[in-house]
């Protein structure tokens, strides 16, 4: 016999996607895949924990502090553990494969060029300029592949900086991990 899921599991998700993103707010937590699970435990007092692991983009990513305290607060909110605990874990990397076809949708509405899939069958690398090994990115704006990378270092770690010819129009791309 298979047992029923905890009926707070999806109290929990719906409350860990309405925390948006602090350096890119078009996008959840959860949409951005750095929710790595969940579980309740048992705690030292007798009651019951749940404890969240947090995937940081990438180390030393300056919004993992504030990614942190806010699904903490929110959880705590709930009222559903006597306590919450949120670990930023570095057990299973976070890759740009986690960003959810709705956030990545998110992300291109917004002006971001979302991150080549990298996944399983898929390319080792995304598709790249074979002079230069220059990631080509996809305009947000227009569609077009006439783009070129202006400067690797955008605003965040995540981000780099892109320009297209044909619409002329920067844009930052969400980098592939």
């Amino acid at each position: 016999m298979v047992a029923a899921a905890d009926p707070r599991e999806a109290v929990i998700w719906a409350a860990l996607d309405e925390i948006p993103d602090p350096e890119i707010p078009v996008i959840s937590v959860v949409e951005l895949g750095v929710i790595g699970g969940f579980a309740f435990e048992p705690d030292t007092r007798g009651g019951e924990r749940l404890t969240v692991d947090l995937l940081p983009t990438f180390v030393g990513c300056p919004a993992i502090d504030v990614m942190r305290d806010q699904v903490g607060e929110r959880l705590r909110g709930l009222e559903l553990a006597d306590e919450v605990e949120v670990r930023i874990s570095f057990a299973v990397p976070w890759t740009s494969d986690r960003i959810s076809l709705e956030g990545r949708e998110k992300l291109r509405a917004s002006g971001f060029a979302p991150p080549a899939l990298m996944a399983i069958g898929a390319p080792s690398v995304p598709e790249s300029d074979l002079l230069t090994m220059a990631v080509v990115a996809t305009c947000p704006y227009c569609g077009s592949r006439n783009t070129t990378l202006e400067n690797p270092f955008g605003p965040t770690l995540c981000r780099a900086i892109y320009h297209c010819a044909d619409c002329r129009q920067p844009f930052e791309q969400f980098k592939a991990v």
